[in-house]
């Protein structure tokens, strides 16, 4: 950490899909070059936090050169160092949430299921679309006809998959059996629905980051644009999202970036820039 530079000791934490790539998965120039500049140029630090997991964030860590090795996996079950390839902090679904998982699934037999642990996509029940979801994970893949088949112990999250209203009905039944708690629970699409253990979500783990960097709370910012990013926005000094996030995100933030197709992040990292930094560059060196 280079505290001459204007934007030392700052974290910005990015989602992934639909904020920091376009929605054709593909990273927009403007951000990469606001990115360079935010790391190399401004001394800031910058970390992603995805639901993907470890193996599936990895080549979106290797394209963007980054100065930390940390990025927050599986929307917080974990944070993981790929420059020393290891597993800092983990948080395994409770076994109280795990019966509630299991409940769940039982009673909505139309519903996928898969439980994604830190090296395995555990899957009952998978059609096609549960198939593609799981093979974007890059972990290996293992087949259960019931969930009561399913081996305890070390997951990640679970993810519901299925059409819109049926996807409702298990958030709401889901919902009650957590004791109303939904820190830990969150819409990925409106198609899905993710259950992690208690106490665990992005923010909670972008914190974590935070503290092991020795970096101050307040100068802590992030970006999003969906459901599974409320709880990281709420969490830092500087929340953004991206221009189509839902209405009840832009409620929360403190800036409303352009659309994601048209570099939502280097929004972010301009305002940044402007308010709390004085920071010139030589564009050629970007």
């Amino acid at each position: 950490m280079d505290k001459t530079k204007p934007l030392s000791g700052w974290l910005l934490a990015s989602d992934i899909d639909g904020t920091l790539n376009d929605k054709r998965r593909h990273l927009p120039s403007r951000n990469r070059h606001a990115i360079r500049r935010f790391v190399y140029d401004c001394g800031g630090t910058m970390i992603l936090a995805s639901g993907r997991s470890i193996a599936s964030m990895r080549r979106h860590f290797e394209k963007l050169h980054l100065n930390s090795g940390y990025a927050v996996f599986l929307n917080g079950a974990g944070i993981y160092d790929y420059k020393n390839e290891q597993i800092l902090w983990k948080h395994c679904v409770d076994r109280e949430t795990e019966q509630i998982i299991r409940e769940a699934a039982r009673k909505f037999s139309s519903v996928r299921v898969q439980i994604v642990t830190s090296t395995q996509v555990r899957m009952v029940r998978p059609d096609v679309a549960a198939w593609i979801l799981a093979l974007s994970s890059r972990l290996e893949r293992k087949f259960y006809r019931r969930v009561d088949d399913l081996p305890s112990g070390d997951w990640c999250k679970a993810i519901f998959t299925g059409p819109t209203p049926m996807i409702n009905r298990v958030q709401a039944f889901v919902t009650e059996r957590n004791g109303g708690d939904t820190t830990n629970l969150m819409r990925s699409s409106v198609a899905s629905f993710e259950v992690v253990g208690k106490g665990t979500n992005k923010g909670v783990a972008v914190m974590k980051v935070a503290e092991l960097l020795g970096i101050d709370p307040a100068k802590t910012a992030a970006i999003g644009d969906y459901f599974n990013d409320w709880e990281m926005l709420k969490a830092v000094a500087v929340p953004a999202c991206c221009g189509q996030a839902p209405k009840k995100i832009k409620e929360i933030v403190t800036l409303v970036t352009c659309h994601c197709d048209r570099g939502a992040v280097a929004d972010l990292i301009d305002y940044l820039i402007e308010n709390y930094a004085s920071c010139e560059t030589d564009d050629a060196q970007v």
